[in-house]
């Protein structure tokens, strides 16, 4: 497998449930430096491809390399050169922050300084709060600041603000996006898919076991070339047209109101819209999809 320019490749991933394929055929790659979208709804097979990637479930077939090993295979060194914030995390909840980052500090050969990680993630002022006081926020700032604290090359993000009031969900993008900056590959699950549009350079829709569009969020299943839709007020009255050629449209409103067009809008479908149309092709292609895993 040519994997020169990929942090994560995979050729044929296969893995079956009690004779139910949940993973079926899966070829992806992503690049090095790269925030990378994995969506799909619950039992597509997002979760069972991610545990393969990081090592904790065994596959059925194909080939997969993550930083060139197979983590099928893969050693601690390898382990170190990876981060994983889980969905659901829980314990040292009479540690305090600087507590349980020191700690963990010491499971790495060249861990981050913890100061320096408490800094990344915004949690000066909670250093000393033991984990039990935390919110739910500060708690997944925590679960990042344990997820960088060995310098990884890779960070796995499982469903990282669910939960999250808007303003902290925000606070944490801008985390994210700092660790992408510094160049961390980042491969991202998440069920909001306006973080997705946000924070990922591409976005992989999985369902049925099977990817089914990958693609920069603006272009994913042909988004940038659907048809537009203008909506204007003339008299009163909400007017509406769909078009392909929305500049040449609107040019001509513009000229029959003399400039300015009334309550102009102008919009496309959004990615959730294209979503739900990928996966519900891929439902009706394949029929229902059994939930044979979390989200």
């Amino acid at each position: 497998m040519n994997t020169t320019n990929a942090a994560i490749s995979l050729r044929g991933l296969r893995k079956t449930y009690a004779g139910t394929p949940a993973v079926d055929g899966v070829d992806l790659d992503i690049d090095h430096g790269e925030v990378f979208a994995l969506l799909g709804p619950n039992g597509a097979g997002k979760t069972t491809t991610v545990e393969i990637l990081e090592g904790f479930r065994r596959r059925d077939g194909g080939e997969v390399s993550v930083l060139g090993t197979d983590p099928a295979t893969a050693d601690r060194t390898w382990q170190a050169r990876i981060g994983i914030v889980l969905q659901n995390t829980g314990g040292h909840d009479e540690l305090t922050v600087d507590e349980v980052i020191r700690h963990f500090a010491g499971y790495y050969p060249a861990a981050r300084d913890a100061d320096e990680v408490i800094h990344a993630v915004g949690l000066e002022d909670k250093r000393s709060t033991r984990v039990r006081h935390l919110s739910g926020g500060q708690r997944r700032r925590l679960d990042v600041a344990l997820g960088i604290l060995g310098r990884p090359e890779l960070l796995f993000l499982d469903e990282p603000t669910t939960g999250f009031d808007p303003e902290a969900r925000r606070e944490f993008w801008d985390l994210i996006a700092s660790l992408a900056d510094d160049g961390t590959t980042i491969l991202l699950t998440t069920h909001y898919l306006d973080e997705a549009e946000h924070l990922a350079d591409r976005v992989g829709v999985i369902a049925g076991g099977r990817i089914v569009a990958v693609d920069a969020p603006a272009r994913l299943g042909g988004r940038e070339q659907d048809t537009a839709v203008v909506g204007w007020v003339d008299r009163g009255s909400r007017q509406e047209m769909a078009t392909a050629e929305p500049a040449r449209f609107i040019a001509g409103l513009s000229a029959r109101f003399g400039g300015e067009v009334p309550g102009l809008t102008v919009s496309r479908p959004s990615l959730e819209d294209t979503y739900l149309r990928l996966i519900g092709a891929s439902t009706r292609h394949d029929g229902p999809t059994e939930h044979l895993e979390h989200a």
